[in-house]
């Protein structure tokens, strides 16, 4: 047997070069605690003169993919790459040739996790991701392991840095959410094209694979109700602090006896003595609730270089360990149960909305007829923001079925005193209720 671990690198961008980087500062720290040098042989990459002159002549490099995954003397294979494909079927191939194989990747984990615990499972390997969820926290190893004996009834989490960035710059400084997208853009937190973070999509990834873990069963984006923060105005958030409330979006997935599981990302009013509330920046954070630890939450840089980098190392580590130790395939593929989803009309939570009304008497009262004829009760109600012709009215409801929701809000459209439905926000309160 080799006197270390050999390990193969796919991609040496941002995340991967940290990896790079992360290994060879902390080499002797990370010998000691392994048992054994981990050493990076090889890296695959697009371009070999960028990758030697960024890293030296210390590694080999290829362009060559099979080069890595079909070494024999490569034992574990990190993939960086991202995106899907061809990164899916390189994991693939790495699982069939019994190589270890660490990944960053939350598309590849949320839409094909089942296949790859499967394969993994056939070929005595291990597969792990703690960098795809929330870059440097560690919150998957914690759900696997340390909180395995729990039955988690539910988890709410900030798990997106680009939009927590906007949402903080627009509480903070009163930022509306065009201005506050292009600052985002221009410091490099949101892409050229940001409908991933700000539509929820890349939280509704990261939704999947926790909740996945934590209710012990197969989770799909089919199955998570995404809306993203595009209608969320500075006054949205304005308003909510007048009624005690922080604006946030949150994936939520909560393990209800009666209903099933349900699973969404939303923008969310949450009280601001909760927690999650004073996460701001390009931080993230994860809340739990369990049946045996109570609640817990998990802080942390949600992205970047190098909290990426610490949970991608440490799970290469983890991975070298059962290698020395012949200790593989410790913990499958753990969605065992058969639960219901909740569908999204099924889902009960108070709910804030903003219309924009014609400013005349009357107006209040025909809209109150129509929440309660479908039995949408009202907690607060704010007018403000007269517009000349038209003002704000806003409202925050009782818990209330989404499916009730949805039909007063259809009538509202079309009612003449209405001008719009300019925002509808989520409320988690369990005052209430």
């Amino acid at each position: 047997m080799k006197d270390y671990i050999s390990v193969g690198l796919l991609g040496s961008g941002t995340v991967g070069g940290g990896v790079i980087k992360l290994l060879e500062k902390n080499a002797e720290m990370i010998t000691r605690k392994v048992g054994k040098e981990i050493k990076l042989t090889k890296i695959f990459g697009r371009n070999l003169e960028k990758m030697s002159a960024a890293y030296g002549d210390a590694y080999e490099y290829t362009t060559n993919v099979d080069d890595v995954l079909n070494d024999p003397e490569i034992d574990i294979v990190v993939e960086l790459i991202g995106r899907e494909h061809p990164a899916m079927e390189y994991m693939c191939q790495a699982l069939e040739n019994g190589k270890q194989v660490v990944t960053a990747n939350k598309d590849v984990i949320a839409h094909y996790g089942k296949k790859l615990f499967d394969i993994a499972g056939k070929h005595n390997a291990d597969i792990m991701f703690e960098g795809a969820v929330c870059g440097g926290i560690p919150i998957i190893g914690p759900m696997k392991s340390s909180m395995a004996a729990n039955e988690i009834h539910s988890i709410m989490g900030i798990v997106n840095g680009t939009t927590n960035y906007m949402l903080s710059k627009m509480t903070d400084e009163g930022m509306d959410y065009a201005t506050v997208l292009k600052e985002a853009q221009d410091k490099g937190y949101a892409e050229s094209d940001p409908t991933a973070d700000v539509g929820g999509f890349d939280a509704a990834r990261k939704a999947v694979i926790l909740a996945s873990i934590a209710f012990n069963m197969a989770i799909s984006m089919k199955d998570v109700d995404i809306n993203g923060i595009e209608s969320v105005d500075a006054c949205d958030i304005e308003y909510a602090s007048r009624l005690g409330y922080a604006v946030k979006l949150l994936a939520i997935a909560k393990n209800d006896p009666e209903n099933g599981v349900s699973i969404s990302v939303s923008p969310t009013m949450i009280p601001k003595k909760h927690p999650l509330a004073s996460v701001s920046g390009a931080y993230n954070a994860v809340y739990v609730n369990g049946d045996a630890i109570g609640e817990a939450m998990f802080l942390g840089l949600g992205a970047g270089r190098f909290p990426t980098a610490s949970s991608v190392v440490g799970d290469i580590m983890e991975a070298a360990r059962n290698l020395i130790n012949n200790d593989k395939g410790r913990i499958g593929y753990a969605c065992y149960k058969e639960k219901k989803i909740c569908s999204p009309e099924n889902n009960v939570f108070p709910s804030y909305i903003r219309l924009s009304v014609l400013d005349k008497p009357g107006v209040l009262a025909a809209i109150a007829s129509v929440f309660g004829s479908q039995s949408v009760s009202i907690r607060n109600v704010i007018q403000t923001n007269e517009r000349g012709k038209t003002a704000d009215l806003v409202f925050v409801t009782h818990a209330v079925s989404a499916a009730n929701l949805k039909m007063a809000l259809q009538i509202l459209e079309v009612l003449p005193v209405v001008d719009k439905i300019s925002c509808i926000i989520r409320v988690e309160d369990s005052s209430n209720g």
